[in-house]
């Protein structure tokens, strides 16, 4: 039975590997991304697991005759704290899979 300890540490490596992953979604709550838009004029903060966390604007975008501008300067700037936040995600992923690609992780 010389294979069960190789399969015995694998096993642990597992274990360990998903509980790194697990500490990892818990730190990725409270890490921040910005995206934005309007050189800046429109600010949008996410968190590492892809949840929105605030919306900053400067009053300069604000046209109550063109809010179909404004609507799309929000969709830039959410969609880039969005792709930021996926960003971190997988290369803070890599690190503790070492690069495997683990399918429905995340």
């Amino acid at each position: 039975m010389a294979g069960m300890g190789n399969l015995s540490g694998l096993m642990q490596q597992a274990q360990k590997m998903q509980r790194d992953l697990q500490r990892l979604q818990a730190e990725l709550k409270e890490r921040m991304v910005e995206g934005s838009a309007a050189d800046g004029a429109i600010k949008v903060i996410a968190s590492g697991d892809q949840r929105v966390m605030s919306v900053r604007l400067d009053s300069s975008v604000v046209d109550p005759d063109d809010t179909e501008t404004l609507e799309d300067l929000l969709i830039i700037a959410v969609n880039s704290a969005l792709d930021k936040a996926r960003q971190l995600q997988k290369d803070e992923t890599e690190k503790v899979t070492g690069g495997l690609n683990i399918p429905g992780m995340f």
